[in-house]
Parts: structure tokens; sequence; C-alpha cells
């Protein structure tokens, strides 16, 4: 009788250290599903036009996963958009180097060659910068930033001049991608807006002819 009331006490205190062991882990790993009140959780989506982007270094297409910190380049010919869900998009033309940062509240462009355009939605911020310092913020009358890199400097783009490039539609302003980025990148971008109004939209040159 003294054995099996031993045996049944000994179960009894395994069982209670078991439930015990389970409260604690609990308790100390918390709620992994549980966001701060406020938090969004942000999932950015790469689109692709002409071939293959390169992210972090790797081949990638349209429906990548753009993981804050990113890596993007475009080699010739090769377009981008970067989909922020409630944040914005980021443009990214042909022949452009950039790494992207975004937190729930913004996005920030480390520019390091070619153009980028970064257009914030809401309460949203953002910010295109060079590794030299320069620097470009939207506020509450500019929610878009179309710049291009010169030298370490920031070159103004435009969305008329910009967007063009990345959806492949230079058709109309007799350039190509890479003499548009060209231009821009050496400080015209004005330059390359009065083009493409002389051209008229008719993808030649002006016609000296009467």
């Amino acid at each position: 009788m003294a054995v099996r009331k031993l045996k049944a006490l000994k179960a009894l205190a395994i069982f209670l250290i078991f439930c015990f062991a389970q409260v604690y882990v609990q308790a100390g790993l918390g709620n992994p599903g549980t966001l701060p009140q406020g938090a969004r959780l942000i999932t950015a989506r790469l689109t692709t036009r002409g071939g293959a982007a390169l992210l972090n270094g790797v081949s990638s297409t349209s429906g990548a996963t753009v993981l804050t910190g990113a890596a993007i380049e475009t080699p010739d010919n090769v377009s981008a958009t970067v989909d922020l869900g409630p944040l914005g998009t980021l443009d990214i033309p042909p022949n452009t180097s950039l790494q992207l940062d975004y937190t729930d509240t913004g996005a920030r462009v480390n520019l390091k060659r070619g153009c980028a355009l970064l257009k914030v939605k809401g309460n949203a911020t953002g910010e295109v910068y060079t590794d030299q310092g320069a620097s470009e913020k939207t506020d509450n009358n500019r929610k878009s930033l179309g710049f291009c890199f010169l030298n370490g400097q920031l070159s103004p783009g435009s969305v008329s001049t910009v967007v063009p490039m990345v959806s492949g539609t230079t058709a109309g302003t007799g350039l190509t991608h890479a003499e548009l980025i060209a231009i821009l990148a050496g400080g015209g971008a004005t330059a390359a807006l009065l083009i493409i109004g002389l051209n008229g939209g008719t993808g030649r040159g002006a016609n000296p002819s009467p």
C-alpha cells in the first residue's frame, strides 16, 4: 500500500512540474503574433520590365520579395518598380543602383547610380539620399521625389521623364532610355523636358523642312 502511494505521489509531482514548466515557457515567449499598437506589417514586392533585375546580387523578376536593406540594380533596358504597399512605390529606371530601406512609417532610398522616383502615400515619409551627403525628403506638399545621381549630388528629375524610362514608353520623346538617363544624370532634366516638348510626341527630332 505504501509503495502504491509513493508511486502516485511521484506521478503527481512529475505532472505538476510539467505544468509549471509549460507556464514559464509560454510566459517567456510571449505572443509572437502580436505587433506593437499602430505597427503595420509591410511586404514589398518587385515588378520588372524587360528582363531580370539584381536583388542583393541575385537575378530576380516580378513577384520577388524585397526586404528592407535590399540592394537593387537594374541593367540596361531593364526597369523595375517596388510596391511598398501602404507606403507607396519606388520606380527604378534602367542602369540604376540603389539601396532601399523601409519601416512601417516610411522609406529611404540610397541612390548610388542612375535615377529613382519615390512616391509616398498618406502620412508615410520618404527620402532619397547619397553616400556623399545629399538628401531630399518628402513633406506635406511634396509626395514624390524624382532624382538622378550626379557626382554624389541629386539632380532633379521629374515624373514626366523618369516614369517613361521605367515603363518603357520613351516613344514620343525622340530619346532612348540611355539618352534620357545621360541627360538627367548630367543635370539636364529641364533640357530633356524641352526636347520632349519640341518633338511634339512624334518620336522624331524636329523637322527642319517646311
